[in-house]
């Protein structure tokens, strides 16, 4: 049956690809940036790992490593901006490598991202719900009297159930209409602009003392009696782990691009806005934090007000303690981190089970059919939620054995969510410009440059959080994310030769135009 429709220019778009417009395409400019800067969130990348990249190089390396990192980002933002215009839709990633790769090697592309994202974007709500997890711990141990008076600090049973209830909260709240999940990702966009803005000027201003403007951007110091590093060029690698944590999370705009008006416009600018933000924003957080030291050493002493758990948590603890003889300050500034890692875990797992959503519509998940179903009322791929809240509960268990669970978790969600960036922007790089169909962001000559670096960029990230990042190597701190990625990897490549290679043929088109109508098929 044949239907004429009035469209706009992403929703056009989506049609010429070959896919019904199904979602709701509600969703401006405003809005797709909100939800893509709460994924990216201003805390919740910085805050879990400040201490550790301070501790390998001390405040220079880490202060310019941010810069560093920031510069190199835009190189992938760029390049991802313009493949987002010309293939605007919810797949995005996975999409943009069946297309960009031909119809040789499009399968296989298509498969390798698809599932590389899947991995990252599950992880990464693990990480929100693990960071969210132990500043609540701190926000109790200080309510509670400090760990100097006895205060309540969250055995591994307590933590598992804080990390399972975000996990649980925050894939309730997503079976609700995008609306309302739109809704909570502008109050975080303010919630971060103006609580960070908050944190950054009144931290320095309360602090009784600060560090120089010397300490803060030339100050290096390792600490192989805590690291195990002498290294000094491996110290400053780890250091900057911390900012190439921080600076992704920007492709979410991309995942809601089937739901944007204007997507083929919109999308990249969300993309390089939120980077923007971001890098000015985190920039300014770490130099707050820096700037407030007040005693270096003490900041990692287990029997300091903190446990010397959360390093962050201390600097805000000394910073209002010494100047009012109170907590109250720290605690409420606290809670406006936790607020962000809440914000930032709701939108990665809107993002995860769009991902999900969008595999399952093309038969790339076993029980592909339970997957893609949407909600009747609010057309919310409701089971795709509940199916990436469970995998990353599962994600969590070993927390009541293991002690290095956030590492590997962040090296699993860096490792697969950056890594699935690289597949279509090598594709991009090496595919004749005849077969692409530029939108209206468009690269031109620039693109092969801009690709390589992001490329070259994407591979040195992956590479790096796969270090152990402390020594010597022992059980309780072994960075275990190469065996863990090794084998679910190992699983995937290994479905795709035995059986998936005979059917997964990349994404499925469900529509033709043909003289302005739309043809289901």
């Amino acid at each position: 049956m044949a239907t004429t429709v009035e469209m706009d220019s992403g929703e056009k778009r989506l049609y010429e690809l070959g896919y019904k417009q199904e979602l709701r395409r509600r969703m401006t400019l405003f809005k797709t940036l909100a939800i893509s800067f709460s994924t990216m969130t201003l805390f919740t990348g910085i805050t879990p790992l400040y201490g550790s990249s301070l501790l390998y190089a001390g405040p220079a390396s880490l202060v310019w490593g941010w810069v560093v990192v920031s510069f190199f980002t835009f190189f992938v933002g760029v390049a991802m901006a313009e493949i987002c215009s010309s293939f605007p839709t919810t797949g995005s990633l996975y999409f943009w490598a069946a297309h960009l790769a031909g119809p040789k090697w499009g399968p296989f592309a298509s498969w390798c991202c698809a599932w590389l994202e899947t991995i990252g974007l599950i992880a990464g709500i693990g990480t929100q719900a693990y960071a969210g997890s132990q500043t609540l711990q701190s926000i109790i141990l200080i309510c509670s009297g400090t760990n100097k008076n006895g205060g309540y600090f969250a055995p591994r049973g307590v933590f598992l159930c804080m990390y399972m209830g975000l996990t649980i909260i925050w894939a309730i709240l997503n079976t609700f209409a995008l609306d309302v999940i739109a809704f909570l990702d502008i109050i975080s966009m303010w919630w971060q602009v103006i609580g960070g803005s908050v944190i950054v000027i009144m931290l320095p201003l309360v602090a009784n003392t600060t560090q120089t403007a010397s300490y803060v951007f030339t100050y290096f110091k390792t600490s192989p009696e805590s690291t195990g590093i002498r290294s000094k060029p491996y110290a400053v690698i780890l250091s900057f782990l911390v900012s190439q944590y921080s600076l992704y999370g920007y492709d979410a705009a991309a995942h809601l691009t089937e739901e944007t008006i204007g997507a083929d416009r919109n999308g990249p600018i969300a993309i390089l806005s939120s980077i923007a933000m971001i890098s000015v924003f985190g920039w300014a957080y770490i130099l707050a934090l820096t700037f407030s030291i007040q005693d270096p050493s003490y900041l990692y002493d287990t029997a300091n007000e903190t446990a010397g758990a959360f390093v962050p948590a201390q600097i805000l603890y000394d910073a209002f303690y010494g100047r009012f003889h109170n907590s109250s300050g720290a605690i409420v500034l606290l809670f406006v981190i936790w607020g962000s890692f809440f914000f930032g875990g709701l939108s990665i797992t809107t993002s995860a089970a769009r991902v999900v959503y969008a595999l399952s519509r093309d038969g790339g998940i076993p029980l592909s059919s339970v997957w893609r179903r949407l909600h009747p009322k609010y057309k919310v791929p409701t089971n795709a939620v509940w199916l990436c809240a469970a995998f990353c509960i599962l994600l969590g268990l070993p927390i009541l054995k293991v002690n290095v669970v956030f590492t590997a978790i962040t090296s699993i969600c860096t490792i697969g969510w950056v890594g699935g960036y690289a597949i279509p922007i090598f594709a991009r790089m090496v595919m004749e410009e005849k077969n692409f169909k530029a939108g209206p962001f468009y690269l031109g000559r620039a693109r092969r440059p801009v690709c390589l670096i992001a490329f070259l960029w994407i591979c040195y990230t992956c590479s790096i959080f796969l270090l152990p990042t402390l020594y010597p190597l022992k059980w309780d701190n072994f960075n275990y994310a190469p065996i863990a990625l090794g084998v679910v990897l190992g699983i995937v490549l290994l479905w795709w030769l035995l059986d998936a290679r005979k059917w997964f043929k990349g994404p499925v088109r469900n529509v033709e135009i043909q003289n302005g109508k739309v043809l289901d098929l």
